[in-house]
């Protein structure tokens, strides 16, 4: 299993490391929360400190929630019912509290990842209005078989609405999906190439804005 391990204590992180790696983890390590948003996003599972070197781990974990399903564990000093309750409540899939026992801790790690539901298969062909998109071959085709030329940024952007065709996306997480980091100065390139991306749609009206909130590709 891929492990993230946000910890800024260089002593506890290597320990963790260390005993996840012998029971044939494959462990990452951060000790920043923006690194920890930058890293997520191939990992099975994150182990989160609440006291980071940059900040607040609930302003961490409340990000992430913004972005992912990945599993997150808190894992702390801090053993107090009000940041137990406050770490659940803003999407945590579970508590621990230091110091750690090992065996429970990959118990938790087990529980945590076959609760979340597997993910459902996804079409590698989208067809909505027209227009054909292979998320396959990554290519875009009009319906009178006129190729669509997308950048390869382009198309991931139109990769992310379409795998949740029909659903509303935030446009957070389409920036971390895409550019890696929503809360990093990515937006203004998100805006020039969400634009050109409808410019080279049949019909722009293809992706709705939803106010306040992000973008819905239409089916």
């Amino acid at each position: 299993m891929r492990v993230l391990i946000v910890e800024d204590d260089d002593s506890v992180a290597s320990a963790l490391g260390d005993a996840l790696r012998a029971t044939g983890h494959d462990v990452d390590r951060v000790d920043s929360g923006v690194d920890a948003l930058l890293r997520h996003h191939d990992r099975d599972v994150v182990l989160l400190d609440l006291g980071l070197r940059d900040g607040d781990g609930f302003d961490v974990l409340r990000k992430l929630r913004q972005v992912s399903r990945t599993p997150v564990l808190v894992v702390t000093a801090r053993s107090d019912e009000r940041s137990t309750v406050r770490a659940l409540h803003l999407g945590a899939d579970d508590y621990v509290v230091k110091p750690i026992r090992l065996r429970e801790l990959l118990a938790r790690i087990d529980a945590v990842t076959r609760r979340r539901p597997a993910s459902s298969t996804q079409a590698d062909l989208v067809h909505t209005n027209g227009v054909t998109i292979d998320l396959a071959a990554r290519t875009v085709v009009a319906r009178d078989g006129t190729p669509v030329p997308l950048t390869a940024k382009e198309f991931a952007l139109l990769a992310v609405l379409a795998r949740r065709i029909g659903t509303a996306v935030s446009r957070q997480q389409i920036l971390d999906e895409v550019w890696g980091d929503a809360f990093a100065a990515a937006s203004r390139s998100f805006d020039v190439h969400l634009t050109q991306v409808r410019s080279k749609l049949p019909s722009a009206e293809l992706i709705t804005t939803i106010r306040g909130f992000g973008y819905r590709l239409e089916a």
